[in-house]
């Protein structure tokens, strides 16, 4: 009896995580199709049966990072008991999210750095849109649950401003920590 060999991911995981690495690492503009094709072990014509163009695997690329932070979002979301709780799980899944960036390097915010690489009207710019909308509603229903709609609105902004600004600068810096004290002061703008 021959032990069983692990199952091989399919060509378009592996297109999908070799281009996540590189899309990263050195950005969506630098990146060649020749250079995932090769790193994902496939032949160029298994990305194009995947995906119809660069642009379609940048946009699955972004979709797929925003899966992973909903996921870490969901993890930290369940042990938790209070609604400001529940609003400081956002900022810790960032946390999470950059801190498994650590092996190629952190460089910030996957979803902003690509965006910042599209054209105005790429659809891949309309996926990054909806994840920071959503960050921001996520916050704001939480919000709700102790203050009027007007200020649990205006603190929802405010808190994503926060949250975004301390990505920003926390990758520029390489400094994680930052985000630490990004939550921190979200904790006494909440009452936690």
């Amino acid at each position: 009896m021959s032990p069983q060999s692990p199952i091989r991911p399919s060509a378009r995981e592996r297109l999908l995580e070799a281009a996540a690495a590189r899309f990263y690492s050195a950005g969506v503009a630098a990146t060649g199709i020749d250079a995932i094709t090769a790193d994902a072990g496939v032949a160029k014509m298994s990305l194009y049966n995947n995906f119809a163009s660069k642009a379609d695997l940048v946009e699955a690329y972004l979709q797929r990072r925003h899966e992973e932070w909903l996921d870490l979002y969901a993890a930290r979301l369940a042990p938790t008991t209070t609604p400001q709780e529940r609003v400081l799980a956002v900022f810790d899944a960032y946390a999470d999210h950059a801190a498994t960036s650590r092996t190629t390097g952190f460089r910030g915010c996957g979803l902003l750095n690509a965006a910042a690489e599209l054209a105005d009207g790429d659809p891949g710019r309309a996926v990054v849109r909806e994840h920071k909308r959503q960050v921001q509603d996520l916050v704001e229903h939480e919000l709700v649950t102790f203050q009027d709609s007007a200020q649990a609105h205006a603190l929802a902004v405010h808190l994503s401003f926060l949250l975004e600004g301390s990505m920003a600068r926390a990758g520029l810096e390489g400094d994680l920590g930052l985000l630490g004290e990004a939550r921190g002061i979200a904790a006494q703008l909440v009452g936690a």
